[in-house]
């Protein structure tokens, strides 16, 4: 089991140092390119379990889990590369909708970072039954809205 954790966490380094060369080669800011990247693969998944919650998507367990999977695997990745200084909205303008206030306070997004792997967590266990699903996504949608709501600006 670890061989295969490590052959996976192997695979995603590579995969994202592979997107960041390919980003600085294709303008912008490769570090908000992978973190912009990373924030819409969650919003995948937090989709798929959302709608499956509400009943706009016919609930599958097998996708349920394979998103709930997903979240964690996303949530337990290292993403200090994603934030180094001078990438916020102060800074890169339009290119970003980080806050300076991430910066300000690392302690705080590593703090809701903790708390959108232990809601991950919650709906990796949860997600084999639809009623499991339901129980989950509220504190699943809530991590990701307090740190967006502290360190991401509005849309425009």
């Amino acid at each position: 089991m670890q061989f295969k954790k490590s052959v996976i966490l192997g695979i995603t380094a590579a995969a994202v140092a592979g997107s960041m060369v390919f980003a600085a080669s294709h303008g912008g800011n490769p570090a908000v390119k992978a973190r912009k990247a990373h924030m819409q693969l969650n919003a995948h998944n937090i989709g798929i379990l959302g709608g499956m919650a509400k009943g706009d998507i016919e609930y599958n367990a097998d996708a349920a889990q394979a998103a709930a999977n997903n979240l964690l695997a996303l949530s337990q990745l290292n993403q200090m590369s994603y934030w180094p200084p001078g990438t916020s909205n102060a800074e890169l303008g339009d290119e970003t909708r980080a806050l300076p206030a991430a910066w300000e306070d690392m302690a705080g997004v590593i703090e809701d970072a903790q708390a959108l792997t232990a809601a991950a967590e919650a709906m990796a266990s949860n997600a084999g039954t639809l009623e499991g699903v339901q129980a989950s996504i509220g504190a699943l949608g809530g991590a990701c809205g307090a740190c967006h709501k502290a360190y991401r600006a509005p849309d425009s």
